[in-house]
């Protein structure tokens, strides 16, 4: 009663088999899917650390171009204080020249 036939026994052994081969299938997949998805989290890894140096450099290039456009700012405010101070400087000088020609004329 408790004994197997041979063709039983090889039965057995070749279901066996197919199992082990269909785990050994399925767990190759998986490996496979694992792969891929390391891969591509890799990819992003490097993305992400070359769009952190870009974005570096930009925030570098954007400080020096706040500075530049400080200094183009300020430039005609600069240019304003100067012709008003010549304007000043000229209308005192013809009121004093004025001045001076008219007590000329008195003596």
């Amino acid at each position: 009663m408790g004994e197997l036939t041979r063709a039983e026994h090889d039965g057995f052994h070749r279901e066996f088999a197919e199992r082990m081969k269909a785990e050994d299938t399925r767990q190759n997949r998986r490996l496979d899917i694992l792969e891929k998805s390391v891969n591509h989290i890799n990819d992003l890894t490097v993305s992400v650390e070359k769009m952190a140096v870009n974005i570096g450099t930009m925030l570098e290039e954007l400080k020096k171009q706040g500075k530049r456009l400080e200094e183009l700012e300020n430039e005609p405010i600069e240019s304003y204080n100067q012709v008003k101070q010549s304007i000043v400087t000229a209308v005192i000088g013809t009121v004093v020249g004025a001045a001076v020609t008219a007590i000329i004329m008195i003596l």
